[in-house]
């Protein structure tokens, strides 16, 4: 049982570490807003992640060989939504706002709901997770005859790995967002950030 759920914790931070366009998303959510949002969308993340690892434990090679058609398309789908959260980011970043106006936060994804709500959904447009989590449980030796103990222990550590690793990154935002506390601070980050997230998009749409 230990050693399923130690696979899962493997497999979750293999899939979560490589810094792509979601954990520069995370990064700057936290950095603009509060880390209770950068949280929520990191919960989001590793609620994806964790539900993949469900149905790759759950549906295998069968499961996998369904979903692999799907990845082009879904993921030029997930760089078209990247690409126009870039450019709503940007845009709230250089419109004139009163100085002691209200907080837009409800908009977007700069509350806790929406921040877990839009990044889960973006997160699941992914199908390329579920292959690899497919790819990991059908490599375990009891793959044939798996265990219903073993495969929620191996999701559950997957789900930790995940979001352990989101918090960590929403983390980092909200020290950055703290060292760049005024306005000139938030708008350079919000354009780096659109910036990154932009350019990561656009490098999916050309690959899928």
């Amino acid at each position: 049982m230990t050693g399923a759920f130690l696979a899962g914790l493997v497999a979750g931070y293999g899939v979560a570490i490589p810094v792509g366009a979601i954990a520069v998303l995370i990064l700057g959510l936290s950095a603009r807003t509060s880390f209770r949002v950068g949280a929520a969308a990191a919960l989001g993340v590793a609620t994806a992640d964790g539900l993949y690892a469900a149905v790759a434990a759950l549906g295998g090679a069968a499961l996998a060989a369904v979903v692999a058609p799907l990845a082009g398309p879904l993921r030029a789908v997930a760089a078209v939504v990247l690409l126009a959260i870039a450019a709503l980011t940007t845009w709230r970043a250089l419109r004139p706002r009163p100085a002691d106006g209200p907080r837009d936060g409800a908009r977007g994804l700069d509350s806790p709901g929406r921040a877990f709500a839009g990044v889960l959904a973006l997160t699941l447009l992914n199908p390329a997770t579920v292959v690899y989590f497919a790819a990991l449980v059908l490599g375990r030796s009891d793959a044939a005859d798996p265990d219903p103990s073993d495969a929620v222990l191996f999701v559950l550590g997957a789900f930790v790995a995940s979001a352990s690793w989101q918090l960590l990154i929403a983390g980092g935002g909200t020290l950055v967002g703290r060292a760049l506390a005024g306005p000139r601070g938030r708008l350079l980050t919000a354009l780096a950030s659109s910036t990154v997230i932009a350019a990561l998009a656009l490098a999916t749409l050309l690959h899928s």
